[in-house]
């Protein structure tokens, strides 16, 4: 089949490359000059399966407005008449219960663990290098009051057979010797070793050029207008160099993505979410992390690139506001020079910010429309990196008519109710 992808960032570009594996004639269609270039290019690094929970948690609400007081807030809201704005806002409150959480956090972790399995696969088979380390995620408590919260985590963790450590500062120091130098600023931490590291835009960069060489044809620069549509199926894709026609089209466009979907009467409740990084040149790798520390307190990812450290983190809920604010590179700042002092040279840091396409119950929105033409891959928020793979594996299954090799159950649209026209789910894939 003759497939159009619309977005180049990690989600598409893995789209475009597992299609292509499928045997389909693929295009991709992004406005930027290369793949990875807006919210793929400085993310936190972490491929981290064990950590995938939504931000929609028990207890959240009351966290939100502590949050809000700080100085370091890992929370900004900027407040406007934007009614998408309010309406994910209460549609995530509503997911903060317990049951919600536990429903939501496991179909999370499928989906990532999923992922994860074919990135391991992915590398064995191509030789793919992108900065990558196998060492695990530090979730780093700095109160005993945030290492007992961490048992509801825990337990899901168990459910799905997810490996984890619950350590004492003892055991932190062993996976992390850095944090050696300011062992009184944390209490203990989960550990979650099946996770990894690795710097997302080097990955999109080269599964790109493997995706060319298997055939995929990458038209950057080109500015992506609508879809044109009738009753059952995309008829087009229109673009600033024309039109593109296709039996297929897969709308991989991260925040960007209910934009172009309203156009046509489909509604998801993906909404951006701005996070910010700096990535700082290491000063002296023995005080520089090994792999990913997880500051719990402000939000904050700590991870070791190569030569580098990126720092990301804070939720700053503006719409598609792009501006970079210096308050949040000094939250940044802050929590790698209080766990790292030594580590780094923040002074020749790197500011960048980027918008996650988040949902209001955290799982991303992968799979069929209501045109039996159209599929989803979006709304992965802070884990497009960590779910990758995973996600353009199942979409490409789903859009050649082969059942997935793991459960889709609550990953598909319709699981918002009645806001749209049921789903064309293809015959072959049903359950």
């Amino acid at each position: 089949m003759k497939i159009v992808v619309l977005g180049s960032g990690v989600i598409g570009t893995a789209s475009a490359y597992y299609l292509a594996q499928e045997g389909h004639e693929v295009t991709v269609v992004d406005r930027q000059p290369g793949a990875g270039l807006e919210t793929s290019y400085a993310n936190a690094g972490e491929v981290s399966p064990g950590y995938s929970a939504p931000w929609a948690a028990p207890g959240i609400p009351v966290k939100a407005l502590k949050w809000l007081l700080m100085r370091h807030s890992p929370l900004v809201i900027r407040p406007s008449v934007d009614a998408d704005m309010w309406r994910w806002v209460f549609q995530m409150l509503m997911n903060c219960t317990a049951a919600r959480y536990e429903t939501n956090k496991g179909r999370m972790v499928r989906l990532a663990e999923y992922s994860r399995d074919c990135l391991i696969a992915l590398r064995e088979r191509t030789g793919i290098s992108y900065d990558h380390r196998t060492q695990g995620t530090l979730q780093l408590f700095r109160t005993q009051k945030q290492l007992d919260a961490a048992a509801s985590d825990i337990a899901v963790l168990q459910r799905y057979g997810v490996p984890y450590e619950v350590l004492d500062p003892a055991g932190c120091i062993r996976v992390e010797p850095a944090l050696a130098h300011v062992r009184g600023k944390f209490v203990g931490a989960l550990r979650l070793p099946g996770d990894e590291t690795g710097d997302c835009f080097k990955f999109t960069q080269q599964l790109a050029a493997m995706a060319e060489q298997a055939g995929v044809v990458f038209k950057h620069g080109t500015a992506i207008e609508r879809l044109v549509a009738d009753e059952r199926k995309i008829v087009a894709v229109r673009t600033s160099a024309g039109d593109l026609k296709a039996d297929a089209y897969v709308l991989a466009l991260g925040s960007y993505s209910p934009l172009l979907a309203k156009q046509i009467g489909i509604r998801i409740p993906v909404y951006p979410i701005k996070g910010y990084s700096i990535t700082v040149p290491i000063h002296d790798a023995a005080y520089a992390p090994e792999s990913t520390v997880m500051d719990e307190t402000y939000k904050v990812a700590i991870t070791r690139l190569g030569d580098r450290i990126r720092v990301g983190g804070t939720a700053e809920i503006a719409g598609y506001d792009l501006a970079l604010r210096n308050a949040r590179r000094e939250t940044l700042e802050h929590s790698v020079v209080d766990l790292f002092p030594r580590g780094g040279d923040v002074a020749k840091a790197e500011f960048w910010c980027g918008l996650r396409p988040m949902t209001p119950d955290g799982t991303p929105v992968v799979g069929p429309t209501p045109y039996r033409n159209l599929f989803l891959n979006t709304g992965h928020g802070t884990l497009g990196w960590t779910m990758a793979c995973g996600s353009g594996r199942v979409l490409a299954d789903l859009v050649s008519g082969k059942r997935p090799e793991i459960d889709m159950e609550g990953l598909y649209m319709d699981r918002y109710g009645k806001a749209n026209r049921p789903i064309a789910v293809p015959q072959e894939v049903r359950a």
